[in-house]
């Protein structure tokens, strides 16, 4: 890979991708899901790899979209929403890809775990947090709704009533509040992060590998089989978000760092 915004390492039968842009907080942009796709296939294509680790480097996972990349060519309405389409795109694209790949995913979650971020964790089969990740569905606080199958996973793992509080006000989440929601597998301290998840997929190596992978699938078919069509409406849904009165003045309030004032349209 080119610019080293994705780490690929494999160790036995564990392949463990890491987001590797920490000033960013491993923001979630074009050129990131890129690389992230190219080293999800390379996984999948190996043979040797029965398990796969995601997690991001420099202390957080990843804080969501990129709004610099989102606002790279100024707030016209028209050429923002254009390259928000793409970036939603790209989200969805990696959301199907975890789903979808035939071996056991585990995210390692610390620090930043926010937006997109947080709902590419989601599609993961485990999850595995340090008591210091924070948690939160973001969008709302810019105008947008959530990508990456955000509702759609939501809804899936704790009810449309949960789903919609998470996501409509947008409060920010500690680790165990995630584990009291079942959102999570375990919570450990953060110096037990690596030794836990290494541990988990250590175990998960160890096991029948059709196995678990026959045993995704039925998840696919029925829990998740309305990924692909929930991806395609947010698509739709966060195109026309970016053409409102209400997201320009929240990105605007988000960089000037003060609070937006909302007018509904």
């Amino acid at each position: 890979m080119s610019q080293s915004l994705v780490d690929y390492q494999v160790e036995g039968h564990i392949a463990t991708i890491t987001f590797n842009d920490p000033k960013s907080l491993n923001a979630f942009g074009t050129p990131l899901k890129n690389q992230v796709l190219i080293a999800l296939d390379k996984a999948a294509a190996d043979d040797q790899v029965r398990v796969i680790i995601l997690q991001g480097a420099g202390g957080n996972f990843s804080s969501g979209g990129d709004i610099k990349e989102m606002l790279s060519e100024g707030l016209d309405k028209d050429i923002v929403s254009n390259k928000l389409r793409g970036m939603v795109e790209g989200a969805g694209e990696v959301s199907l890809k975890l789903r979808h790949i035939h071996k056991p995913i585990i995210a390692k979650l610390e620090g930043a775990v926010a937006g997109a971020g947080m709902n590419l964790a989601l599609t993961c089969d485990f999850r595995i947090a340090a008591d210091n990740a924070k948690f939160v569905q973001a969008f709302v606080n810019i105008g947008l709704v959530p990508d990456a199958g955000g509702i759609y996973l939501l809804n899936q793992l704790v009810g449309a009533a949960k789903a919609t509080e998470l996501v409509m006000l947008g409060d920010k989440l500690k680790a165990e509040d995630m584990a009291r929601l079942n959102l999570v597998n375990n919570v450990v301290s953060i110096d037990e992060l690596e030794a836990t998840v290494q541990a988990l997929a250590l175990r998960l190596s160890q096991l029948p590998g059709k196995a678990l992978a026959a045993m995704k699938e039925s998840f696919n078919v029925h829990a998740f089989a309305g990924l692909s069509a929930a991806l395609d409406t947010e698509v739709e849904q966060q195109t026309v978000m970016a053409k409102t009165d209400d997201f320009i003045e929240g990105v605007s309030a988000f960089i000037a760092k003060r609070k937006p004032v909302y007018q509904g349209k």
